[in-house]
């Protein structure tokens, strides 16, 4: 579990908004002075030997000279745009919509609607007024917000996230204490429905969470609950009902616009917004060093990411990446290594887990159940891990060594040698994958069950529906 007090404890891993554009209008400058030729009336004076030359001469210079001028006027006309149409320009800008509350993840992943007509929100559009002959227009160069305006108008969709999980430490002679310990992570407001705020995350910020608080940008602290976990991506969604949200908070919470990280370029300027540390939401700023960087996560999985110099430190992890837009293009991962060097971050392009996390959004939100409320299997069980399973050459997931009689295990039909790879409807490699997931079912629930049956030297895979019982009380 990556947080700051893991941090603080291993030396690696981590402790586990919206607003209007600035518009302007574009200032004309005072119009340029159009040479005016005023014939003069000649002077008769005597003939004198090459008059006639000196005459022909400032003739050429003259034309010479209107050429040049008149030249430099048509150039500037054209380059500006106001040839023919001259006049004083007026720059309007689009503000954003408002976000939808009514769909459950509120446009998430959707562009703006006229984005075909104007490319960005922030891209100026001209139109013309007044018809003044001879005029030339300057026109500014579209509106971009700094550092400031991205943090200002995207704090409030960003979250702080604690999670409570038990940890065990061993002392000299063997003996073990628990005890519930504090983590934290970010995460962003992506979406909402009715009745609760829809929350992207880390998944190894939430994982191995007993209890979830999520503190808003106004130090509000209210609990939260898991809809959906990959833990291949490294991505998870929580949700916290409206219904335990003050009046004020609701009314100042936004949702994250979400951009596209397949158009950012090298060196394009990035923000991370995150709970570093544990200490509250802060921002930092940095360009984008890297696209699809290859990675390996600690938990194995090789994804690609975008790296960046903006600091991602313990804490940060479920944060926003944002352009200079305001619109989150990356969710902030410190698990990759970005407390043993300096300035190498990384964070999910926003763009390769969309689907996911629209998937991850429509599913239930779960409660953690007490250790006697638990569901029980039924089964004495060993982990297969990658380098048991390349050796004995049985699947990666839980082994089962032994079926207890009159449990839900065998009632289901699963016998000793089995080994199960998913539980309700989550992939299971591990103990501690099935407990993970085991801690939001209770006794009476029925789920599904997928594992490896050996037959004819064989595994095959089958499915059970198997329901849950209490564990018995000698098992403590």
């Amino acid at each position: 579990m990556d947080d700051y007090q893991k941090y603080v404890s291993n030396m690696y891993g981590e402790g586990n908004g919206q607003g209007t554009q600035n518009g302007y209008t574009a200032q004309n400058p005072q119009p340029a002075m159009q040479p005016v030729y005023t014939p003069q009336t000649p002077v008769k004076k005597s003939k004198k030997k090459g008059a006639f030359g000196k005459a022909v001469l400032a003739c050429v210079l003259g034309l010479a000279f209107g050429a040049s001028a008149g030249g430099g006027f048509y150039a500037v006309n054209l380059a500006t745009g106001s040839f023919g149409n001259s006049g004083n320009k007026e720059v309007i800008t689009q503000n954003a919509d408002d976000q939808a509350a009514a769909d459950p993840i509120s446009n998430f992943g959707q562009e703006d609607e006229g984005e075909g007509a104007q490319e960005s929100s922030d891209q100026a559009q001209v139109t013309p007024s007044g018809n003044t002959a001879g005029s030339v227009s300057t026109l500014l160069s579209s509106a971009k917000m700094d550092v400031s305006d991205v943090a200002r108008s995207t704090m409030p969709s960003m979250v702080c996230i604690t999670e409570y999980y038990t940890n065990t430490t061993y002392n000299f002679f063997g003996g073990s204490y628990t005890q519930e310990v504090p983590a934290s992570g970010s995460g962003i407001i992506i979406g909402e429905t009715d009745d609760e705020y829809l929350i992207v995350t880390n998944n190894h910020v939430v994982k191995d969470a007993n209890k979830l608080e999520v503190i808003f940008f106004n130090d509000t602290t209210v609990n939260a609950s898991i809809k959906g976990t990959d833990k291949k991506r490294d991505i998870a969604v929580v949700a916290v009902q409206k219904g335990d949200v003050d009046p004020d908070t609701r009314s100042a919470i936004t949702i994250a616009k979400i951009g596209d990280s397949d158009k950012l370029e090298l060196g394009e300027e990035v923000v991370a917004i995150g709970n570093a540390l544990g200490y509250g939401l802060s921002v930092t700023n940095g360009v984008v060093s890297a696209l699809d960087r290859e990675m390996q996560t600690e938990d194995g999985y090789t994804n690609t990411f975008i790296q960046t110099n903006a600091a991602i430190n313990p804490g940060n992890s479920g944060g926003a990446l944002l352009n200079m837009k305001g619109e989150v293009v990356g969710i902030n991962s410190n698990k990759l290594g970005g407390t043993t060097v300096e300035g190498m971050g990384y964070a999910i392009p926003v763009s390769s887990v969309t689907e996911l996390i629209s998937s991850l959004i429509e599913k239930s939100s779960r409660t953690v159940y007490s250790d006697e409320d638990m569901g029980y299997i039924g089964i004495k069980l060993q982990t297969i891990d990658s380098q048991t399973s390349a050796y004995y050459r049985i699947p990666v997931g839980i082994y089962v060594t032994d079926v207890i009689e009159d449990t839900g295990a065998e009632k289901a039909g699963l016998r000793k040698g089995d080994v199960i790879t998913g539980f309700a409807g989550e992939e299971i490699e591990s103990y501690s994958d099935l407990q993970n997931v085991t801690k939001y079912y209770t006794v009476g629930d029925e789920v599904e069950v997928v594992y490896m049956r050996l037959e004819n030297g064989e595994y095959h895979e089958e499915k059970v529906m198997l329901t849950l019982g209490k564990k018995p009380a000698d098992m403590g």
